[in-house]
Order: structure tokens, then sequence, then C-alpha cells
């Protein structure tokens, strides 16, 4: 039948004067980014929690070996503060920026780019589904270490504000590595050099680093959440300064969010 056309809503043929179908409207953000985050805690729980248990059991040693040259003091804070986020930036940093350059590498976005939903919900729910995985291995290395180091855990419920506020920066970051690496080797290799970052800048006590490492370490995302938990280990905590730190995770947060959610846009059209 001449002036047919086919519409992939109805296979039915329509002659060239009548409008094609409307497509299914998008999905709403919030109902898109449970979906997703559900389905991506569901699909890494198996696969996440052998490296979880790698991630705690890497903390815990570093501060078992730390044990033997840090007595006390704000020494002590920073090496159980900056293991603690090590989990952290282990898994939302670290394995995301892994995941996504597979997914990118694997075709795995054109799968999500069918999909109606929000590109903002993809980049959210991975993130959080992550970012939870290193809730109970963040609690168990701050408790060990309070206990390694006799630390007070009065104030231990800031985890509670440190986890998600430094989960958001750095799994936003690792996102966006993943998807603008150019090849899946370099996502993996630059996913661990980050992790390595947290590990030198985070856990190592901030006075016995030279002035321009100390420098880096203020761009680093994590450096905040550390410093927030480490404070909270004082008797009196100042907690005005408790809450600016985890202001910049929180502001450091959106903006890594949002460029990694620009990052899929473009990840995805290519």
């Amino acid at each position: 039948m001449s002036g047919a056309v086919r519409t992939g809503s109805d296979s039915r043929p329509r002659s060239g004067g009548e409008d094609a179908a409307p497509l299914a409207p998008r999905a709403k953000l919030l109902p898109a980014l449970a979906a997703v985050y559900r389905a991506q805690l569901s699909r890494a729980k198996v696969a996440r929690i052998p490296l979880l248990f790698v991630a705690t059991f890497q903390s815990v040693g570093i501060m078992i070996m730390m044990r033997g040259v840090v007595d006390g003091g704000d020494e002590a804070r920073a090496v159980v503060a900056g293991s603690s986020v090590l989990v952290v930036a282990f898994v939302a940093l670290n394995l995301l920026a892994q995941y996504f350059g597979q997914l990118r590498a694997g075709g795995g976005l054109d799968h999500y780019a069918t999909l109606p939903v929000p590109p903002a919900a993809v980049v959210l729910g991975a993130a959080g589904a992550y970012a939870s995985f290193t809730v109970p291995g963040t609690a168990v290395t701050a408790v060990v270490g309070s206990v390694l180091f006799d630390l007070p855990m009065g104030h231990l419920w800031v985890l509670a504000a440190v986890i998600p506020l430094s989960g958001a920066a750095l799994a936003g970051l690792g996102a966006a590595l993943g998807l603008l690496a150019p090849r899946q080797e370099l996502a993996t290799l630059c996913g661990q050099l980050g992790m390595s970052a947290a590990l030198l800048l985070g856990v190592l006590p901030a006075a016995h680093m030279p002035a321009p490492i100390a420098y880096a370490r203020d761009l680093l995302p994590s450096t905040y959440g550390v410093e927030a938990l480490a404070r909270s280990f004082d008797a009196s905590p100042d907690w005005a300064v408790v809450a600016a730190d985890l202001g910049v995770c929180a502001a450091v947060g959106v903006v890594s969010l949002a460029a990694a959610t620009w990052a899929y846009r473009r990840a995805a059209v290519r």
C-alpha cells in the first residue's frame, strides 16, 4: 500500500496523512530511580559482597599495621577515620568506575538508553546501590579501629551522615571516570588510582605531609568525610566544623553526580 508507514508502537499500516502514535511518557525521576536502585542492588549483591569483605579486611589490616607506629591522639583519629572512609572509596569510587567502564565497553548503555527513564535515575540508582554496600564494612572498620586505638565510640552515629555524603561524592566521581574513560582498561586504572589517593591522603596523618601533598588532599572529596569522622572522636566535638565538613561533602556530591549524569548522556549517544 503506497504511502503506508509503520511505527514502533503499532505495526498496522497508516496512511501518510495520519500522525504516528505517541510514545509512552517518560518515567518520573523518583519511581525510575527506585526501580534502577532495586535492580542494581539485587544484581550486585552476590558479586560485590566478597569484594566488600576484601575492602573491610584491607582497612582493618591497615589499622593494625599503623597501630605499631601510632599511639593515640590526632594521629590515631586520622588513621581510624581514613581507614573507615577507605571502604567507601573502594566500593563507590573504584568498583563503580569499573562497572560503568564495563557497561560502556560492552554496550550495556544501549540497553539503558532504550528505557524511558531519565539519565539521572540510572546514575543515581547505580551510585546509591554501590554506596549501600559500604555501610556494614565502614561501621565494622570504625568500631574495630576505636577498640584498637582506645577511642570513644559515643559519636559514631556521625557515620549516618558521613557514609551517604562521602559515598555520593565518591560515587559520582567514580561513575564519571568510568563513563568518560575512552577504554575499559583506563576506567579501571582511574578507579584504582582514585582509591590509592584516598588511601594515601586519607589514612596518613595530615600533619606529616609536605605542603603540596596537603593541598592535593584538600581537593579529594573523601577528605572532608574523614575530617568530620575524625573530629567526632573528640570528647567535645566542634559540631559546627563537623557540619561544615559534611556540607562540603554534600556540595561535592551534587557536583560530581551532575557531572556523572552529563557523562552518561554523552556516552549514551555516541
